[in-house]
């Protein structure tokens, strides 16, 4: 299904019946990254799936968002396809706009899967480093950004203009004033192995948050499909 929001195509599924559950897929990822997950809570929940804008079959912001951006469109979407008071599931990107829409707006329950929320300083490799000097000398702008597609991450190199612009904002953004607000109960699954968002992360953010708990299972990123199973179950109980 389609339906267009402040001049955005966004792309969506809803199926299944009962209480709504909002699915949000990682960055790079689109609709399907999520689907196996709400095939199987179909017959308990109303699945709504979205391609967020800039992913899948949605069209990209028409400027560079924030996370807050992404969360004021996702309050938007709700509203038009009549969501209220939902369980609200996201992965990585999709967890953290999970987190900024669930301090300012009324929900059911959080969960969040392998979603970095507090910003780490790391100690950045000297590539990166030399691309920072150099973007700072005289007339030199515009090679620094054409170097960036060469030394930048996966997700760097494979987005747009734009996509890329809107990356920067997003992972660069420390969360932890908003996940502090969030009075619902919330879930936190992390795969043991997550070098994307180490377990030493989801620890932090459980210690700050007001009523959270966090499970630890075998796996990567991905542990909530490498466990999709028990994944279910858990929620099942929990929801």
């Amino acid at each position: 299904m389609k339906i267009k929001i402040d001049n955005i195509d966004v792309n969506y599924i809803q199926y299944g019946s009962g209480k709504d559950i909002i699915l949000l897929h990682g960055w790079g990822q689109n609709i399907q990254m999520m689907q196996p997950l709400g095939d199987l809570l179909q017959d308990r929940f109303r699945i709504t799936i979205l391609d967020l804008p800039g992913f899948g079959q949605s069209s990209e912001p028409l400027e560079v968002w924030t996370i807050s951006d992404y969360s004021h469109f996702l309050e938007k979407f709700a509203n038009e396809v009549h969501i209220k008071k939902p369980i609200v599931i996201g992965h990585s990107f999709g967890g953290r706009v999970a987190i900024r829409y669930s301090a300012h707006n009324t929900i059911e329950k959080l969960v969040l899967f392998g979603s970095p929320c507090i910003r780490v300083e790391e100690k950045l490799p000297l590539s990166v480093k030399i691309l920072k000097t150099i973007k700072k000398l005289p007339g030199m702008n515009e090679i620094g950004e054409k170097m960036k597609k060469y030394i930048g991450s996966r997700d760097y190199k494979a987005a747009s203009p734009i996509m890329r612009k809107i990356l920067v904002e997003v992972v660069n953004e420390d969360l932890s004033k908003y996940a502090r607000e969030i009075e619902e109960p919330t879930l936190l699954i992390w795969g043991e192995n997550d070098t994307e968002a180490p377990v030493t992360e989801a620890k932090e953010l459980e210690k700050i948050m007001l009523d959270a708990g966090l499970i630890i299972l075998p796996g990567t990123h991905y542990a909530y499909l490498e466990n999709l199973g028990r994944v279910v179950s858990i929620l099942n109980n929990f929801l």
